[in-house]
């Protein structure tokens, strides 16, 4: 045997030693390891706008709910009187109030017809632009666009001046329909009637986001899938309720969600267009009440009770909503 080839031989060995599974890292602990470092990824990317969602959202709502346990007016304000701690009394004032529950009652109701007016008007119109060509669907985006784009306050202003019982062009078409009845007809001085004109401009600057957003759904549908229904001779109100809306389940909750959220917290449209409420309140709604109440008459403390009041029906509602849709199978 060689020098050589004695050298390799004892060379051999030490090689195999070193290329045993036991002189390595164990495969579980480096896993292991990778698996706590992936747990905690997603957090730090996470982790800036948690800091930012927790410096607009979360110390704000921890302000309003101690202030609506404390008594806190324009005399504590100006630094007139010390501020103490009233624990639940504006909340048992607040549930002691006839008007706040004619006001509450009043907010649901309205924010209910407002949620199913825009989504039935936004999911309709949404598939009406699946049917139409091509300069009507850019014509229409183009229109629902503009009318989502336009301050509240400046859309609440037109619609105002449209049913102006003077000069608006509304009530002088249906005079010249032949309705002689909306001659000078105030539309804000009839307590329902000013609610219905305030639906009218809610629905008219929500629904475009209703509609975008079903629209993009809509067209993610296999198209296959709504021929084959065509060709079965499927109307198209039965093409929506069998196909459409169980597979546009997750967009829909999404849009339904936003408008119940929108239109409780209602407050600019119902504030321009009924100057601040209505004749004796009779338009009020909740966000508008905690305003009179907070800053009209000074009452900082109620006004916050009701500010949290309406963040806990909000969640309620949504909770309810969530919990609705689970117990009928569907994923969230």
């Amino acid at each position: 045997m060689s020098a050589g080839t004695a050298q390799h031989a004892r060379r051999a060995p030490a090689k195999g030693r070193r290329s045993r599974p036991g002189s390595t890292v164990p495969a579980g602990r480096r896993s292991g390891k990778g698996a706590r470092r992936g747990t905690w990824t997603p957090w730090l990317y996470l982790a800036p706008a948690l800091v930012v969602l927790g410096g607009l959202l979360v110390y704000p709502i921890y302000q309003l709910g101690l202030i609506s346990f404390l008594e806190y007016t324009q005399a504590q304000v100006s630094g007139g009187e010390a501020t103490t701690f009233q624990g639940f009394a504006n909340y048992a004032e607040l549930f002691g109030d006839s008007e706040f529950w004619n006001v509450a009652v009043a907010t649901l109701l309205f924010a209910a017809v407002c949620v199913v007016s825009t989504l039935a008007v936004g999911c309709a119109l949404a598939v009406l632009l699946t049917r139409v060509r091509a300069i009507p669907r850019l014509a229409l985006m183009l229109a629902a666009l503009g009318a989502w784009a336009t301050p509240a306050i400046t859309g609440s202003t037109v619609w105002v001046f449209l049913f102006d019982p003077d000069f608006g062009p509304v009530n002088k078409v249906l005079v010249w329909l032949g309705l002689s009845g909306f001659e000078d007809y105030s539309w804000t001085y009839d307590r329902y009637s000013a609610f219905a004109l305030v639906l009218f401009e809610v629905v008219w600057c929500s629904f475009p986001f209703v509609m975008v957003t079903v629209y993009a759904g809509i067209r993610a549908i296999p198209t296959e899938v709504l021929e084959a229904a065509a060709l079965d001779g499927a109307s198209t109100w039965r093409i929506w309720r069998t196909i459409m809306a169980p597979m546009l389940r997750p967009i829909l909750v999404v849009v339904t969600i936003q408008s119940i959220i929108w239109d409780f917290k209602v407050f600019t449209q119902i504030y321009v267009m009924t100057n601040g409420g209505g004749i004796a309140g009779q338009n009020m709604v909740l966000n508008v009440y905690a305003y009179q109440k907070a800053f009209a008459s000074s009452q900082y403390s109620l006004g916050s009770a009701i500010g949290v009041v309406m963040l806990l029906i909000l969640l309620a509602v949504t909770l309810v909503y969530l919990r609705l849709l689970r117990r009928q199978g569907e994923e969230l």
